[in-house]
């Protein structure tokens, strides 16, 4: 079966929105063609959301989180259909490697690979809903004999979800929305809508109520739409800080609660100690991860002074070993960029970075032998000065800046210098040393001798990498709204 008609196996009513629990016909005939990352080849065509669409999607969830059963369900009860979710996202996991590579260029071996962390999210929060204290009980210091602290739903949520990793991103979002008590709006970004329409089929198939989760496709206008409608009372958002602060000022407006998972320009701070071709290595592998379009992805490399020269080198020799190819073909190390605009913005920043003094040390162009699809050499450049763009400024691409510093007090004021926070790395073989520069630098995750992060226990930045955290406990915490209740006496259901 080619990769189109797996598709349209998977999905099987792109022409349509899910809302209200049914498959309901668009308010216009425009479209969204979808594009294959690798042969820029039309992949598939999905309808676009237009304000009609958006008001029904939300009206739904409106209706069904003030009328509908879900939030006066048990979380217990909820939890049973987010575990019959996770099963069936599970068993589609082929279908949705093979969407995820044909959008956006990522390795289908790592596609596929990730298949059974899909139904990950979904079974933590099923199980947290036995653990959590959704009701706590307080001595009163003000009155009243009996304090009851209880956690309660937010209400609407609008999901808008970005087009670079989406499933794992509707499972961080959705599920704990879900297992609080809120119902979703799901947005898919125009570019990557498949896994959405999958999340639908699967709300569809385990019978989840009408309205608890409704999904659209939608471009910037109409999703703003969503952010400004007071039936909404959450916004939960990944993407870009610029679409953040924009979010962010629209939701102060309205006081709507909102959480932002934004981006990031993270530091690999290699200490004296560590071996300059092992970290090479490590970071190569990491930065390749689709193609560098991960928000956390380690782009700034600080290191002494006296050994900036060789670990360019290393990194150059590390990167130039990556084949560069159509992310269906098992011999490739690295795909494409996810779309033309954004090769577009990587070049352009690869040119800022050469005009403005940086030494480019290997990649920077198109790889000569692929006259198809969106790609771009993975890319290193030599002594950076972390004021210059290319420092300061989230590529969301295959380019790493190597930083010099005089010393290691020195390479934590460069790891801090800018304006996100999402994720570091300390490169040493001292684990208490790593420790210690940890604390020091100002992020959301910092990983220790490779890039690392960890939804199960929480995602999120400091500065303008964002607000609130997603997985894990604290992932759950922003959809629910903590209530107190004073009582004279035991209430007979305690």
């Amino acid at each position: 079966m080619s990769l189109t008609e797996t598709v349209r196996e998977a999905i099987s009513s792109p022409d349509r929105f899910y809302i209200g629990g049914d498959w309901v016909k668009p308010s216009s005939s425009d479209e969204i063609d979808v594009i294959n990352a690798s042969t820029e080849d039309v992949f598939f065509r999905v309808a676009e959301a237009k304000a009609e669409d958006m008001d029904r999607a939300i009206a739904a969830a409106r209706e069904a989180f003030d009328h509908g059963p879900w939030p006066q369900m048990s979380h217990a009860e909820r939890a049973a259909y987010l575990v019959k979710i996770a099963a069936a996202l599970e068993e589609r996991a082929l279908e949705i490697g093979q969407i995820w590579s044909g959008q956006m260029g990522v390795l289908n071996t790592i596609a596929q690979a990730s298949g059974p962390g899909h139904g990950r999210p979904w079974r933590y929060y099923a199980e947290l809903a036995e653990e959590f204290p959704f009701q706590e009980r307080h001595t009163p210091t003000a009155g009243g004999n009996i304090g009851l602290l209880v956690r309660e739903p937010v209400g609407v949520v609008g999901a808008i979800i970005p087009w670079n990793g989406p499933m794992g991103l509707i499972g961080n979002k959705v599920a704990p929305a879900l297992i609080a008590g809120c119902t979703v709006i799901l947005k898919a970004s125009p570019e990557a809508p498949g896994e959405a329409y999958v999340m639908a089929e699967v709300a569809e198939a385990v019978g989840l109520p009408a309205g608890v989760i409704n999904v659209v496709t939608a471009d910037r206008p109409v999703s703003e739409l969503l952010v400004r409608d007071p039936r909404v009372d959450k916004i939960t958002f990944t993407g870009s800080t610029a679409a953040g602060r924009r979010i962010a000022s629209i939701c102060g407006e309205r006081i709507a609660r909102v959480t932002l998972e934004l981006g990031g320009k993270s530091a690999a701070v290699v200490l004296d100690d560590y071996d300059l071709a092992t970290a090479a290595a490590t970071i190569t592998g990491r930065a390749c991860l689709m193609t560098g379009q991960v928000c956390s992805s380690l782009t700034r490399i600080v290191v002494s002074r006296d050994r900036h020269d060789d670990l360019v080198d290393a990194l150059s020799e590390s990167f130039s070993r990556v084949q560069v190819g159509d992310a269906f073909d098992a011999q490739s190390g690295m795909g494409p960029l996810a779309m033309e605009r954004q090769r577009d913005r990587v070049e352009g920043y690869i040119a800022k970075g050469l005009e403005e003094g940086a030494t480019l040390a290997t990649g920077g162009h198109r790889p000569g032998n692929l006259d198809k699809g969106w790609f771009i050499e993975p890319t290193v450049f030599g002594h950076v000065d972390n004021s210059s763009t290319i420092a300061q400024e989230e590529i969301f691409g295959p380019v790493l800046s190597v930083i010099a510093a005089d010393n290691e007090q020195h390479a934590v004021e460069i790891a801090n210098d800018t304006i996100y926070g999402l994720n570091n790395s300390v490169f040493t073989n001292d684990v208490d040393r790593a420790y210690d520069v940890a604390r020091q630098l100002r992020s959301g995750t910092v990983g220790h001798n490779s890039f690392r992060t960890d939804f199960g226990i929480a995602f999120g930045g400091f500065k303008q990498s964002g607000l609130g955290r997603e997985g894990g406990r604290d992932g759950l915490l922003p959809f629910l709204e903590a209530k107190t209740i004073i009582l004279d006496e035991e209430p007979g259901q305690s």
